[in-house]
């Protein structure tokens, strides 16, 4: 398929440079990069390697996060009163 398209100046020295390090036609680059901005997934990763989270062992909690929001509201309480007894 032949067609014409207006290329930003950087674009364009873009091209120019991968062109000169790669040694190979302003067609074979396009064509590349355009296959490769295509067939990518969300965040820019290859469409056929989906991305993985890495994840790690924690250890045994210290505290029993079931009760979290319980936890965090005691605390917050404590925060409370030690503010209203410096007179904050």
């Amino acid at each position: 398929m032949r067609a014409t398209v207006t290329l930003d100046p950087d674009v364009e020295k873009l091209l120019r440079r991968v062109m000169r390090e790669r040694g190979e036609t302003l067609s074979q680059i396009l064509n590349h990069a355009v296959r490769e901005g295509l067939s990518a997934g969300a965040g820019g990763q290859p469409a056929d390697k989906p991305y993985r989270q890495p994840v790690f062992n924690m250890g045994v909690p210290l505290v029993d996060v079931t009760k979290a929001l319980a936890l965090a509201g005691r605390l917050e309480d404590q925060d409370i009163i030690a503010k209203m007894r410096r007179g904050k």
